[in-house]
């Protein structure tokens, strides 16, 4: 029985918060928010992320999870909850272009070079913990990526970080298809090697690879659309294949790429290659020397989701520099910045805050880079990523400047519902800090009771647990029951 109570210390003393009681932050006991009728936010400082640029003493009024007006002295309507964001800053939720984090098992598919098939929609992870603490952190929505171990990867989601929704109901269903392609190390497997090597172990084999699918995929197209009219009578059609109709969505512009990548020579390679299949890379990702190659990015059309100041981290990676992302963004590339990392992202604000020290790009610019021009790189800036009438509500009040170190989110907006509240997280700790401690007494309290009358008999059934002793019945009470 000793070994019992030992057992159920510990539950309460490192999971006790956790297994059961009415402060829990599991996702599957968080209920949705209630979505107010209207919100009005009062005399805040609006980092509109638009055209408006920044915007003193002004007010948001959102009607259903839409911004409807962005003024000064708007009138509330019957029955708003008002919030006075005085003293305070107001931005667009945050985005994240590059995210693995809420995503269950492997985000690689890595046994075959072209993987277009699979999809990360699939194996979206609705409980994981980094859900909330990046809310926390005042992102709103995030782009789950397949990995880099492949040429063509698998297809990508863009979720909203809706604490409590299941995972179809995290998926933005009208976001464009993305796919992720890579280039260097990963899919040559410089890093890895399985025990049966695949095709292939070079740069240029990874070129040959994706010129080759697309090559495929456009036979693929034609075999398919041959066999319509008289031509599909007694005859059997081509058998379907999930590979090439991704390849094929992408040649007729339905989905769009997003590339990992680091050296300057394989962007250009990557992009002609897409220019002679008449398609464009959407943005290039990571793309630590995109620097050297900017101009050409912006006559392509590609966008860049870049790290702020990650270098030497592996060898592909030594030329890259902290002013990447301002010296892109001078040359006219659309220029997000991304955290690849679930730790990372919860701090987005401070990354954009680093092309203000790197490079001496604008603060409101700045800002664009984790919120306007991530929405534009997945398409969805016609709803997301800016403070503009008509566009979702999305946003995050601050305690104070968005790009301050010493700032933090107040509360964090979704769809018009307040999902984040620093000043209720608050008191849900405490409440858990209490609740563990009334766990860890009524442990003690049951072994005190009963440790004076131990003797060796007892000693004896120490790992047969009794089913009526107190301490057990405790865990069997957090279990639920089980």
């Amino acid at each position: 029985m000793k070994m019992t109570k030992l057992f159920v210390l510990t539950v309460a003393v490192a999971m006790g918060p956790g297994l059961a009681g009415a402060h829990d932050i599991e996702a599957w006991n968080s209920p949705q928010p209630e979505q107010p009728d209207h919100v009005l936010i009062r005399n805040a400082t609006v980092w509109t992320a638009d055209e408006a640029g920044i915007l003193e003493n002004t007010d948001i009024l959102i009607r259903r999870g839409e911004i409807r007006r962005i003024g000064e002295d708007l009138r509330a309507p019957r029955g708003s909850i008002e919030i006075d964001a005085e003293g305070r800053h107001v931005t667009p939720g945050l985005i994240d272009a590059h995210s693995h984090a809420a995503m269950l098992g492997g985000v690689n598919e890595m046994s075959l070079i072209s993987t277009a098939m699979v999809e990360a929609r699939d194996i979206v992870d609705a409980d994981s913990i980094n859900i909330y603490r990046q809310m926390a952190g005042g992102l709103t929505t995030m782009h789950l990526m397949h990995g880099s171990a492949n040429a063509i990867g698998g297809q990508n989601v863009t979720v909203k970080l809706r604490w409590g929704a299941d995972p179809a109901d995290m998926i933005i269903d009208d976001a464009p298809g993305t796919i992720k392609f890579a280039l260097g190390e990963n899919p040559k497997q410089s890093n890895w090697q399985p025990d049966n090597p695949r095709y292939p172990q070079t740069r240029h084999g990874v070129a040959q690879v994706v010129d080759e699918k697309f090559q495929m995929a456009r036979d693929y197209a034609e075999r398919h659309e041959a066999h319509a009219g008289r031509n599909a009578r007694d005859r059997v059609p081509p058998r379907r294949d999930l590979e090439m109709e991704a390849l094929v969505d992408i040649l007729q512009g339905d989905i769009d790429v997003h590339s990992h990548g680091y050296r300057a020579d394989e962007f250009l390679a990557l992009m002609r290659t897409a220019e002679s299949h008449g398609f464009r890379i959407k943005a290039f990702h990571h793309v630590l020397e995109g620097y050297k190659v900017a101009d050409e990015m912006a006559e392509h059309g590609a966008g860049a989701s870049t790290f702020s100041d990650w270098w030497a981290f592996k060898y592909e990676a030594r030329d890259a520099i902290p002013y990447n992302a301002a010296l892109m963004h001078e040359r006219s590339v659309q220029v997000s910045i991304n955290s690849d990392n679930p730790e990372l992202a919860r701090r987005m604000n401070l990354e954009a805050a680093k092309a203000v020290r790197y490079g001496g790009v604008g603060e409101h610019e700045a800002l664009k880079m984790v919120t306007a021009n991530a929405a534009d790189q997945l398409g969805l800036g016609h709803r997301l990523g800016r403070l503009k009438e008509g566009m979702d509500a999305d946003l995050v009040i601050w305690s104070g400047h968005p790009l301050s170190v010493y700032s933090r989110p107040d509360q964090t907006w979704i769809d018009g519902r307040l999902y984040f509240d620093r000043e209720r997280d608050l008191e849900m700790r405490e409440a858990w800090e209490a609740e563990r401690q009334e766990l860890i007494a009524l442990v003690r309290e049951s072994e005190n009771g009963e440790g004076e009358n131990d003797d060796e008999e007892a000693d004896d059934n120490d790992d047969q647990p009794d089913e009526n002793e107190p301490g057990m019945q405790l865990f069997r009470q957090l279990m639920g029951g089980a």
